[in-house]
């Protein structure tokens, strides 16, 4: 197995740790070591998709796993997110929403042979999810107002929406009942 999907299988087994850090304020510090954890899964994301690209170590697991971490780890705080009201729950089901559409047409897409990669958009949606829970875990460290943090998921729900109906219009042959 190469580095960058042992990166990948790190950011998967960081997913349960970030929300133990998370949910449990019982732990001293639990909102700083949760966002600690948060951004060094972040960072094992960059860096994976640069070792892939740099050393021509792109797998199928790769491509399968990669995006279902991503997934996992920022699904998993915007759910603790809406249990903590931190964050609004529409926004939360849209962004999961877009997530399971662009999902399935990319599952779609490479029954026919077709690998979706990610566009400027999908980066743009992931950047403002990871700027999103960043904010929200700031403003919980901080004693900020809530709904800035709530104000940042819909800005991030927004730029989900976006990519979401670029994805669909995009690769709209998947989504015809002919397929």
């Amino acid at each position: 197995m190469n580095t960058p999907n042992k990166l990948t299988i790190l950011r998967m087994f960081l997913v349960p740790v970030f929300m133990v850090l998370l949910l449990f304020n019982q732990i001293p510090y639990h909102m700083l070591f949760a966002l600690i954890v948060f951004i060094l899964a972040s960072v094992t994301d960059l860096i994976d998709g640069k070792l892939a690209r740099k050393y021509n170590q792109i797998t199928n697991f790769g491509k399968l796993m990669d995006p279902l971490a991503d997934k996992l780890l920022v699904t998993s705080a915007l759910i603790c997110f809406v249990g903590l009201g931190l964050a609004d729950v529409w926004a939360v089901v849209i962004i999961i929403a877009r997530e399971f559409l662009v999902t399935s047409i990319r599952l779609i897409a490479a029954g026919s042979g077709k690998v979706i990669a990610a566009n400027i958009w999908g980066k743009i949606k992931t950047n403002s999810q990871i700027v999103a829970v960043v904010v929200v875990m700031l403003g919980g460290l901080f004693a900020l107002p809530v709904y800035i943090g709530y104000i940042f998921v819909w800005i991030c729900a927004l730029f989900t929406v976006v990519s979401g109906i670029q994805y669909a219009l995009t690769y709209r042959e998947y989504l015809s009942a002919k397929n």
